[in-house]
Parts: structure tokens; sequence; C-alpha cells
């Protein structure tokens, strides 16, 4: 079973090897390919599109309107005229008139314009609510992309701490693999005995099933990797491994800006206007309306002539112009019961910016809490990693003079072993967690990744 397991690592480090020669997938690349291709973030940016038509000249009901019309019918007539009893002037009896296929036509065509000139300010006050609409969803497309940079890395930080730990089992397996191939040696030789091949040949084991697992977990990363690019599951590629941290006098710098930053309270901001304008928006119900309006109109009527008239051919042309005030003195209250909602949602929205800022402000704090407890840890953990070389080092020269057992000295690799995953861990938990506090002060598109 352990040369199965061994077979297995080999192979799939083998396939690992081919693949190692993929380009270099840089944050900044990254970062590039999420911003072009993310499904979310495309979603957002036709809101922003949609948002900015709305906004407008086309959208603010400042342009007058203009329709046309036209008309055309036709119409044909067989009749029949009788005069009964009467007589023509030599006194003979008046004949029937009939007449076939009178036909008559009519077309008409007409141009209305009507142009609003006063409409209680009401439609001043939705255009500037538009604009502030738009605004809103640019902050909107702004927290898209930032929720997505933060899942971008957050996997990214996977595929770079797993490649670590890839590296660190290869070399933990080789370590193991020449103990074994030692105690086979000094087994030949009669300096111990079976036991300790058995004890090397099942760290070798273990060992090997550890470093299976993280090549299947960076396998399963990096696809989750190109579901949030958007490419090809199949694409391979290197991560940049190396980090560094924002100085902190640049961070304090940036915790002082976060409330004109953060874009959860920018967007309060907007919520607010935005209801300031609804409140101008219903008390226009109370003032009148002023309009104008103006038409050109033309009239052809064509007949055919009749027992009593002869045929028509006329044509007219008009012009109208008129102006009119409409003011609705009462609606019923609807106005009255519209003015008093618009008020009431804007204390609310009042009280939602002071939840909100009040929230922010406990998430930067917690935040940059663990930020700083993240970046200690990391820094205690490089100095384990020190500690444990050391060790390693003496335990292996100890162990080559046989002054150590192979358990003591498998101990000792055990803990450094221990020491680098959780440095790698350490280390990219801190900047995740420094990525957060920078999505918080609202800097997070500001920085160099």
């Amino acid at each position: 079973m352990g040369k199965k397991i061994i077979i297995a690592v080999l192979f799939l480090s083998a396939y690992t090897a081919v693949f190692s020669q993929e380009k270099l997938l840089t944050r900044d690349e990254a970062m590039k390919k999420a911003l072009e291709n993310n499904f979310g973030i495309k979603i957002a940016g036709n809101q922003v599109a949609i948002a900015d038509n709305n906004q407008g000249i086309l959208n603010s009901g400042y342009l007058p309107t203009l329709t046309g019309t036209a008309n055309a019918s036709y119409s044909r007539d067989d009749s029949t005229i009788e005069f009964p009893g009467q007589l023509n002037d030599d006194n003979s009896v008046r004949a029937d008139v009939e007449i076939d296929k009178a036909e008559a036509q009519r077309y008409s065509s007409a141009l209305n314009l009507n142009y609003t000139l006063f409409d209680g300010m009401g439609r001043l006050y939705n255009y500037k609510r538009l604009k502030e609409q738009y605004q809103l969803s640019e902050l909107q497309a702004r927290e898209t992309i930032e929720n997505t940079l933060l899942q971008l890395f957050s996997v990214y930080f996977d595929v770079a701490r797993l490649t670590e730990n890839n590296n660190v089992l290869k070399q933990a397996l080789e370590i193991s693999k020449d103990r074994f191939k030692r105690a086979e040696y000094s087994f030949e030789y009669g300096q111990n005995t079976k036991l300790d091949i058995l004890n090397a040949q099942v760290d070798v084991t273990n060992d090997s099933i550890a470093l299976l697992n993280v090549e299947q977990q960076l396998i399963n990363a990096k696809r989750d990797l190109n579901v949030v690019l958007n490419q090809k599951l199949e694409e391979d590629f290197q991560v940049d491994t190396t980090l560094t941290f924002i100085p902190s006098l640049k961070l304090e710098e940036y915790l002082g800006q976060s409330i004109e930053n953060n874009v959860a309270l920018l967007q309060t901001e907007r919520n607010l206007k935005i209801n300031e304008y609804d409140i101008k928006v219903s008390k226009s119900g109370y003032l009148p309306t002023v309009g104008l309006t103006g038409s050109y109109g033309w009239n052809l009527n064509q007949s055919a002539a009749s027992a009593f008239f002869p045929g028509t051919n006329n044509t007219t042309y008009n012009l109208g112009l008129g102006a009119s005030l409409s003011w609705n003195l009462f609606d019923g209250g609807k106005t009255t019961v519209a003015v008093r909602n618009a008020k009431i949602t804007y204390e609310n929205q009042e009280l939602v910016k002071q939840q909100v800022a009040l929230e922010v402000e406990r998430d930067i704090q917690n935040a940059h809490t663990v930020y700083k407890n993240l970046l200690n840890i990391f820094k205690i953990q490089g100095q384990a990693v020190l500690t444990n070389e050391n060790n390693f080092e003496r335990s292996k020269e100890q162990f080559q003079l046989g002054r150590i057992t192979s358990i003591e000295f498998r101990q000792a690799q055990i803990n450094l072993l221990n020491a680098e995953t959780n440095k790698n861990l350490a280390k990219y938990d801190a900047k995740l967690a420094e990525l957060q506090l920078l999505q918080l002060t609202g800097q997070l598109l500001n920085i160099n990744f």
C-alpha cells in the first residue's frame, strides 16, 4: 500500500512539474481579468449604464412632445333619385336620376406640439433626483467591484498558500525518503533494526498522503480562481507568493479618511439626498401647471357631382397656438399624504445613516484590531520557523551521529513542517485582513496590489 501511494505522489509531482512552466499570474493581471470578465462586475456596469441613460436630457421632461397624425378615407356610392308626380317645364313627367360610382376621398394630416412651461418645479427636482440616482448606481457598482476583488484575492491567496505548502511538503517527503534509504543501509550493515525501516516507511507514506491532499486542494483552488476570473476551468498558472504590507503611517492616514471614503456611508448620503428631492417632487403637486400647445393641419376633401351639386375639391390649412393653465385645487388629500410619507421616509433614511455610521466605525475598529493581531501572529510564526529550522538542523546532525532516535528526529521534522505551514497561513490571513480594512476605509481601489 505504501509503495502505491509513493508511486501516485511521483506521478502527481511529475504532472505538476509539467505545468510548473505555466505563466505567472500576477495580482495586477488577476485584478485586470476580474474587472474585465467577472459576471457580477459586468452586471453592475450595465446598471450604471441604465442610470446614465435615465439622467439624460431625453428622460428629463424638459423637451416638448411632437405628434403627427394622418387619415385617409374613400367612399363610392351608387344611387337613384326619383321624382314622383313632378313635371318638367314642358309638362312632361320628370325622369328618375341614376348616379353610378360617385366617389369621394378625404385626406388629412396634422402636427401637434405640447410643451410644459411650469409644473410646480417637480420636473426640476425629479431631474436632480435622477442625477443622484446615477451617482448612487456608481457607488453600488464600486461596492460590487470591491467585494469581487476581496473574493478574488481570498481565492488567489489560497492558491498561493497551498503552493507554498506544496513546496514545504515536497521537501518533507524528500527528507523522509532520504531517512528511509539511510535506514535500509544501516539495517544492511547491522546498525539498526527492522523497526527503524518500518517507522521510516510509515513516515514516507504519511508525507505522501499529505502531499496528495495538498496537490488536490491546489488544483481545486485554481479552478475556483478561474471561476472568479471567468476563464476556462482547465487554465493553469502560477501565482505570486511574495507579499508586502502597507506601512503603519500610511494605514493611519487611511483610517483618518475612512468616514469620507467608506462606500456604505457614501451610499447613505446619496439615498438621503434622493429622499430630500422626493419631498420636493411631492410638494410640486400644490402648484399649477402651465403649458403651450401648437398645431398645424392639412385637409383635402374630394367629392363627385350629385343631382343637385357639382363635384368639389377643397383643400384647407390650419394653424393653431394656445396656452393652458391647470391647478388642482383639491385632489382629495393625495398630495398631502405623499408629502407626509416622503418626510417620514427621509427621517428613516437619517436613522439608517446614523446606524450605518455606527456599524462602519465598529467594523473599522474590529478590522484594525484583527489586522494588527494577525500581523503580530505572522511575525511570531516567522520567528517560530527560524527556531524550528535551527532545531531541525541540530536534530539532523544528532540523528546522523546516532545520538537521538528516529522518533525524535521525526518530531523535529514535524515541528518544522507545522511551523512553516502556520507561517504561510498567518501571512495570507494578515494580508487578506489588510485588504478588508482597506475596503472599509474606502482605499481598496486606490492601492497597488
